[in-house]
């Protein structure tokens, strides 16, 4: 039946929650706020951007998230300088996302094609690695358990479906879980040769409690409605759906104001609503 289905949400900017406000609230959708991330936003604009968020989301009682940074830096740095920009940004956001009322913030998986073939050629590589991502976070995660929010790592180029799933269980505590996004696992898929992405659902497991839906070609990160591209939709649902717990599951495209086209073909397909 229909309401047995998953409920869609999306990742907007404040500028197009306010268009598609009445969507969100109507069913109470899951929700992730993009506009905190970027670098280039004084203490200033960001106190007048959530004193805007909180009058977008007044009435909002679904599940609110926030992306947090990610621009110009890589949680495994290992210059000390840098890292103290690294951890002033990811705790500048995640004040922001205990203030608005959120409970979950998006951060980017260190590795890469390169770095993976690292490891395999130098083991003490993964060791070191790990490390350096502990060293970054620790301040960052310990706040995050102190306001009651969850850090999820996004793979990005990740090529191995279980790295980021190893390195967030490594951290040793509740508040950093698993974050999937289907067109960088399909990318990686299509041009490198990583495993589809249902398998990358299967290797989160219980830790998948965050998924970006967007569809791609192959060529790059599109971030085109789902139906657009060339991931196999019910493949990727049919694995959802053997977790312990459905993730939330947000629309994440580049055409913010078409965002339903995307979830109305899942609809259509009787994946979601």
């Amino acid at each position: 039946m229909a309401k047995d289905l998953p409920v869609l949400g999306a990742a907007l900017s404040l500028d197009m929650f306010a268009h598609h406000r009445d969507w969100i609230l109507a069913d109470q959708r899951d929700l992730e706020l993009q506009s905190f991330c970027w670098p280039n936003s004084s203490d200033e604009d960001l106190r007048k951007m959530v004193a805007r968020a909180k009058d977008l989301l007044d009435g909002y009682e679904g599940r609110l998230g926030l992306h947090g940074p990610f621009t110009s830096f890589n949680i495994d740095c290992a210059d000390p300088a840098i890292i103290e920009v690294i951890r002033s940004r990811m705790l500048r956001v995640l004040e922001i996302t205990a203030e608005l009322g959120g409970n979950q913030m998006v951060i980017h998986s260190p590795y890469s094609l390169w770095k993976e073939a690292d490891l395999e050629q130098n083991p003490a590589t993964g060791f070191i690695q790990v490390e350096r991502v502990r060293y970054v976070l620790t301040p960052v995660i310990e706040r995050a358990e102190e306001l009651g929010v969850t850090l999820v790592i996004e793979n990005v180029e990740d090529l191995t479906p279980s790295l980021r799933v190893d390195l967030a269980a490594k951290m040793k505590s509740k508040a950093v879980k698993v974050s999937l996004d289907t067109g960088h696992a399909q990318f990686m898929h299509r041009r490198c040769g990583a495993p589809p992405v249902d398998v990358f659902v299967h290797a989160a497991g219980a830790a998948l409690q965050h998924v970006h839906l967007q569809d791609i070609d192959g060529y790059g990160d599109r971030h085109w409605h789902p139906g657009e591209g060339t991931i196999a939709w019910h493949s990727v649902f049919a694995a959802l759906h053997k977790l312990p717990k459905m993730p939330r599951l947000i629309l994440e495209v580049n055409d913010e104001v078409g965002l339903r086209k995307g979830a109305n073909y899942l609809a259509s397909l009787g994946l979601a609503r």
